[in-house]
């Protein structure tokens, strides 16, 4: 699902809310009701537009990834959190010129972006060069609703925000040639963010943003000789099952 106010996104309409779901055919009315719900009651707005798309799910083609392991950093302010933000990336392989234009490239968004960009995990340069689309990660949820959403509850997590976060992170991060991916919320409410790598997880930053604030963004740093338009293909069109494997929950002490 893709909702916008003003219009379609192609033809300038601006960007409320997006979703993806892979559910069995009973619970499809019931999953359209949520998501008409979202479109027309977000925090970024009420969408006149809505685009919802529906299509069979071949299962002999579905590959399995596991989620990535969860723990918590601790910043209390937006300054702090990006800063821990650029510690995080580095740690996973990216170099602090890159993450911190990563940080930059974020921060200077007129507007919330329908994808991801692409940054060159070394230099800290944009590749990807689809502009406001960026690259659109579909095609994907959880293998098994009922065991993710117990091994979530048993780390003392709830929520569409977390579990949506989550099971997109785990993909992101499982693409060749990826090696990190920074993220904070567009929800004017929601100021946490995350950076998620296979190195070390989904590394989750309590306060990334300036709370009211209604941009947000991603961004994927890849390896320089990255494949990306398989990359790209991938994340676009190839159906994953998230399984909750998560290892612990782990929260920094002062």
């Amino acid at each position: 699902m893709r909702a916008a106010q003003g219009g379609p996104h192609e033809r300038g309409g601006r960007h409320i809310s997006g979703e993806e779901r892979i559910v069995r055919e009973g619970d499809i009315e019931a999953c359209l009701h949520e998501m008409l719900e979202r479109a027309t009651t977000h925090q970024r707005g009420k969408a006149d537009f809505m685009n919802l798309k529906l299509q069979l799910v071949d299962m002999d083609c579905v590959v399995y990834k596991p989620m990535l392991d969860f723990s918590e950093c601790v910043s209390r302010t937006a300054e702090e959190g990006r800063d821990v933000a650029v510690r995080e990336l580095v740690a996973a392989g990216v170099t602090e010129t890159a993450a911190r234009a990563g940080v930059a490239a974020i921060l200077a968004l007129p507007d919330s972006m329908r994808g991801a960009m692409l940054l060159d995990a070394v230099t800290g340069g944009r590749v990807d060069h689809l502009g406001n689309r960026g690259v659109r990660v579909s095609n994907m949820d959880v293998a098994d609703p009922d065991a993710f959403r117990r091994a979530l509850a048993a780390k003392g997590l709830q929520g569409d925000h977390v579990r949506e976060a989550l099971v997109l992170a785990s993909k992101v991060a499982s693409g060749e040639g990826v090696v990190a991916e920074l993220c904070w919320s567009d929800d004017p409410l929601y100021v946490t963010g995350y950076v998620g790598s296979v190195k070390n997880g989904y590394r989750r930053i309590p306060v990334l943003k300036q709370r009211n604030c209604g941009i947000g963004g991603r961004v994927f740093f890849v390896k320089p000789e990255t494949d990306l338009d398989a990359l790209r293909d991938y994340y676009e069109e190839q159906v994953v099952f998230i399984t909750a494997g998560a290892k612990g929950y782990v929260t920094e002490k002062d």
